[in-house]
């Protein structure tokens, strides 16, 4: 087996151009794929850690005024006997300019089995609970803190302003960027004086809220884990479709190697190798070349996810509010992992390359008719796998067409997959086809008709190529049209929800002086009052039902938590306010609201199937309150369900605190002067106001980060394919020129034979990107109609770019030109000799 192992390998030294082909494919699969499941287990470690932390389980009370806890309300409930806990919040900046969340908690009264207090007495609790006390920090804030991990214990860093924090104490259950310690110590550090930012319970321990307080159950919030699942899920597809196209330059480079081998597998079966041992030295060649691959693909996705990792922290936070560590955290089964998935994939992928070996006889192992025989053999079975691919797409469609708007993501997925895989199995069919047809009406001309029945020769070694390039050029396609879909549409919406000229967030004992000085300027034309709060949606009653009639659509289970947004329905705001859809029109809509009924987000109306006409009941303040939904509107990037209802009737049936403030100003006023005149009469920070283009700027930067990682990995996939083209054209360059010398000693100039080459893989190049242009439209027509809606809640319009489908095509033909023409200039430059010399090898 040693024997025969260094022979099969010694092939590669005399070829090794399809080794470094070979090579690059698994190290491009391997390294895209394990990129983002290092991102991925990353991220969920992190989503992990602030779960065990925050989502233990711990009820919260907030004043219902908005106006902020004291240490005062904590000691009067303690004396009543309420069982509640202080907690304070806020950041701080460290000298790299990373804000840091400080949270302050009293471990004598926080519940024990909560994740906060198992972070508060993780050190020791006398050292924690007095001076100069303790802060508990997770082992990869060390380096922001620029510390290493020897010397972190006891050590007191300065942060950006000069001040020293207390001594330090690992903590490797507190997630990214946390810090704990006792609330006097972050009273102190925060500067926050008598205030505390919320009061905590043990689940349960309250059966409703003290007087003047409002009460959060902890199972109404959701955790980033939850939110985050959907992003996730379109990475992994990204990078599986990475992989699939990656193992298509593997398969392409152990088919063209076997079949220059088999001369080589004629000699060891004549010498006595079995047709097993031939196989399984194979497949042993293929394990060690997997093992390399897959450990430099490894180490290549770590590099990947270390440059990505920090646009994906940025993203998940600004939507989803959840802490990602900047830092690798990677267990051992990521690695066992990525290598299994490389290694399974290059067995996969040369399955087909080992069947054929192993089906062959010794004669016909020599003999390059049997394999091409083989391969049409082969084209039969891929059109009829294709067409079964083609049967599941159309079961999927028609599942997916009786399920309820919102569900089926997984399935999306396979629609999407079973799409790619039965037309990637169909063109080498159709191309062989078409060939054929070409090459019987060009009879007439020898030239032509030679050109073409070469290139159906060559189309076992060049469908793997451009099977790989239909398709990275579709998915390419049909990605880019979705994310540019959504970018116009985003900024229509941001132009349409943006209707103030200035944004201000008062502090909550400030709002209603502030609301009153803005009253008092005439520059002033209206006031945009808005207030936020959370429920739990009890049950949905449909339209047509009395409201007595309970038709509970939760009755029993876990009730889902919701958002609740007030809003000032104002002339301005009434009249851009997108609608999806209504009950008796826009006008009877807005009239209704101001009356009291609701508008639902499309997440929320798509995930409880809610229709204009429904009532929702909901959990509120002394009871439960029914309201009538009477439209519902878009509300991309929400990843929650949400009710709308105007500021007023929201703050007076649910108490919700005043959040933020929006000002319209009359034609002609100077908007920065009343900025700077508000910041000056009020002590206002100066991110405390901003006008509407910097609120625009902010919402746009976090959806061009969002999509940063998408745009990476979709241009990645497209190099792949690209690349699988190039290396299996140029690996057949010798090939190809052999078959030319001929036409030369015939008298076909070199500038003729040359531009016979170019045309013949663009046109198949040319003919591949066709094909993938109303293919990546099937796939974006999946993405926002099915896989958007079930994986975030909002369908998107479909739109397509003439630039986008230019690119594609130009990449296609791009790509075979260049791989054509490196060979074309060999030729030129080839003596005549070693043409006839190569003509007669």
């Amino acid at each position: 087996m040693r024997v025969v192992l260094i022979t099969l390998l010694s092939h590669y030294r005399r070829h090794p151009g399809q080794l470094v082909m070979l090579l690059l494919g698994l190290w491009v699969a391997s390294a895209l794929w394990s990129g983002v499941q290092a991102i991925n287990t990353s991220a969920r470690d992190s989503y992990a850690r602030a779960e065990s932390l925050f989502s233990t389980g711990l009820d919260r009370l907030e004043r219902r005024d908005g106006e902020p806890l004291t240490r005062d309300d904590f000691l009067a409930l303690r004396l009543a006997g309420v069982p509640v806990s202080p907690l304070l919040e806020g950041s701080l900046e460290a000298p790299d300019g990373t804000r840091l969340t400080l949270i302050g908690i009293d471990p004598l009264t926080l519940p024990g089995d909560s994740g906060l207090a198992t972070a508060g007495s993780a050190g020791d609790l006398s050292g924690f609970l007095s001076p100069p006390w303790q802060t508990q920090l997770p082992p990869d804030l060390l380096g922001t803190l620029g510390l290493g991990r020897s010397d972190a214990e006891g050590a007191t860093p300065q942060l950006a302003d000069g001040r020293q924090l207390p001594p330090l104490t690992l903590a490797p259950s507190l997630p990214p960027d946390t810090l704990v310690m006792d609330i006097a110590a972050a009273a102190e550090l925060l500067e926050s004086g008598e205030r505390i930012s919320r009061l905590v319970a043990r689940p349960g321990a309250l059966d409703e809220a003290p007087p003047g307080l409002t009460l959060t159950r902890a199972d109404v919030l959701v955790s980033p884990g939850q939110l985050t699942e959907s992003f996730h899920l379109n990475l992994t597809a990204l990078a599986l479709l990475a992989l699939v196209v990656g193992l298509f330059i593997v398969q392409a480079a152990l088919g063209l190697a076997l079949e220059q081998r088999l001369g080589m597998l004629r000699t060891l079966r004549a010498l006595g190798v079995s047709g097993r041992a031939l196989v399984a030295a194979l497949a042993l060649e293929l394990l060690l070349l997997g093992g390399l691959g897959a450990l430099a693909g490894i180490a290549g996705g770590v590099w990947l996810a270390q440059a990505l990792l920090p646009d994906v922290a940025a993203t998940l936070g600004s939507l989803y509010g959840a802490g990602v560590g900047a830092e690798l955290s990677l267990p051992w089964h990521y690695w066992a992992g990525g290598v299994a998935v490389t290694l399974g994939g290059l067995m996969l992928a040369g399955s087909g390359v080992l069947w054929r070996a192993a089906r062959l006889s010794v004669l016909g192992l020599g003999q390059a008719q049997a394999w091409r025989a083989g391969f049409r053999r082969q084209l039969r079975l891929m059109a009829a796998t294709g067409s079964v691919a083609a049967l599941v797409g159309l079961a999927l469609a028609a599942w997916l067409a009786r399920l309820p708007p919102g569900e089926g993501l997984v399935a999306g997925f396979g629609l999407v997959a079973a799409l790619l895989l039965a037309s990637a199995l169909w063109l080498p069919p159709l191309l062989g086809v078409t060939l054929a047809g070409l090459t019987h009406l060009a009879r007439r001309h020898p030239l032509a008709q030679w050109a073409l029945a070469d290139l159906q020769l060559q189309l076992p070694r060049l469908s793997l190529a451009m099977m790989a390039l239909l398709v990275a050029l579709s998915a390419n396609l049909g990605v880019s049209s979705m994310v540019g879909g959504f970018r116009l549409t985003f900024l229509e919406w941001l132009d349409q929800r943006l209707v103030a000229d200035l944004y201000l967030r008062p502090p909550a004992e400030q709002f209603a002086v502030i609301d009153d000085w803005l009253a008092d300027h005439p520059e002033v034309a209206e006031r945009l009052v808005t207030r936020r709060s959370e429920t739990r949606l009890l049950a949905i009653d449909p339209g047509g039902t009395e409201l007595g009639d309970a038709v509970a659509g939760h009755t029993g289970e876990r009730q889902p938590p919701v958002g609740l947004y007030g809003i000032t329905p104002g002339e301005t705001l009434a009249s851009s306010w997108p609608l999806a859809d209504t009950r008796e029109g826009r006008e009877a809509a807005w009239a209704a609201l101001r009356d009291g009924d609701v508008f639902v987000n499309e997440q929320l109306a798509v995930a409880e199937g809610i229709t204009p006409g429904d009532r929702l009941r909901l959990e509120a303040p002394g009871g439960e309150a029914r309201l009538r939904v009477v439209a519902i509107y878009p509300d991309y990037g929400n990843p929650r369900g949400e009710v709308l209802l105007t500021a007023p009737h929201l703050a007076d049936r649910f108490g919700a605190p005043p959040g933020s403030l929006g000002v319209v100003l009359t034609e002609g006023a100077d908007g920065a002067a009343l900025a700077v005149e508000l910041a000056a009469a009020f002590g206002l920070g100066r991110d405390s106001v901003q006008d509407q283009r910097g609120v625009k700027r902010i919402a746009t930067g976090i959806f061009e980060r969002t999509f940063t990682i998408t745009r990476a990995l979709n241009a990645l996939t497209l190099g792949v394919a690209a690349l699988a083209l190039l290396a299996s054209l140029l690996a057949q360059a010798g090939e190809r020129r052999r078959r030319l010398a001929p036409l030369w000693a015939l008298g076909v100039p070199r500038a003729r034979l040359g531009q016979l080459q170019l045309a013949q893989l663009g046109g198949v190049a040319l003919a591949t990107g066709l094909l993938a242009i109303p293919l990546g439209i099937a796939i974006a027509w999946g993405l926002v109609a099915i896989i958007n809606v079930a994986a975030f809640g909002w369908r998107l319009p479909l739109h397509l770019f003439p630039g986008e489908i230019a690119l594609t095509l130009a990449t296609a033909v791009g790509v075979a030109l260049a791989a054509a023409a490196l060979p074309v200039l060999r030729l030129w430059r080839t003596p005549p000799r070693a043409l006839l010399a190569e003509e007669a090898s």
